[in-house]
């Protein structure tokens, strides 16, 4: 592999971490919020989360660099006010690969909490126990192969990101130039067929050792909470 190579999955894997990072707990309070919680416009909430997910990526990129890019609403505060960039830097890919990502993870936390039973949060309550502890000490674990599916696959989806990271981050060499779009330069130029492949089966390897990891580690984790029970 060349320098250029080793460059983009070093910053796709980084960018993937990352982004994990910063969509992890608030999925896991969208999807408590749409698991246990009843309330007006709900329904809303929940189509708004999973828009990702129907939107083209490029829309979500577009909508992202209006609001984050240095002359949007946000972007501009950050950068007059603080002097943080944020468009075109690897913070824009890993902003890019959460927004996509999230909908999964939210996704697979929620179905894995409505799945907990009812009875044991409310025998937690009638002990005394504040509805955040019950949800820390009952809820959360007993929902953590679900947790850990929707992680794992955030951290693959983000792996994948394309349209999304390349309007708002950009294809910049050595800055913003993920597995994705350093496959997309290579195969535009003569020659790249070679590296674009390399970099191809390396993606295929690491998003199926993510899959299979994920699924390996859930069930350890449901044999270890059905023997708790």
């Amino acid at each position: 592999m060349t320098p250029e190579e080793w460059s983009a999955l070093l910053l796709s894997l980084r960018v993937a971490l990352w982004s994990m990072a910063i969509m992890l707990v608030p999925g896991i309070a969208c999807a408590a919020l749409l698991a246990r919680k009843k309330f007006p416009g709900k329904v809303i909430l929940d189509a708004a989360i999973h828009l990702p997910l129907v939107l083209p990526p490029v829309v979500v990129g577009y909508v992202l660099l209006l609001s984050l890019g240095r002359h949007g609403w946000l972007g501009g505060w950050l950068y007059n006010s603080l002097g943080v960039e944020v468009a075109f830097t690897w913070k824009a890919a890993a902003i890019a690969s959460a927004v996509m990502g999230f909908p999964l993870l939210v996704r697979a936390v929620r179905l894995a909490m409505e799945l907990v039973d009812p009875r044991l949060e409310q025998a937690a309550r009638t002990l005394g126990a504040s509805p955040w502890r019950v949800f820390a000490t009952i809820t959360l674990p007993l929902a953590l192969p679900g947790v850990l599916t929707g992680m794992v696959l955030a951290f693959a989806r983000s792996l994948g990101e394309f349209g999304a990271t390349i309007t708002f981050a950009g294809n910049i060499e050595g800055a913003t130039r993920t597995l994705p779009t350093a496959i997309y330069t290579y195969t535009q130029v003569p020659g790249g067929d070679g590296p674009a492949m390399r970099l191809m089966v390396i993606s295929i390897a690491l998003s199926f050792a993510a899959l299979i990891a994920s699924e390996l580690c859930s069930r350890w984790l449901t044999r270890r909470i059905g023997a708790a029970l």
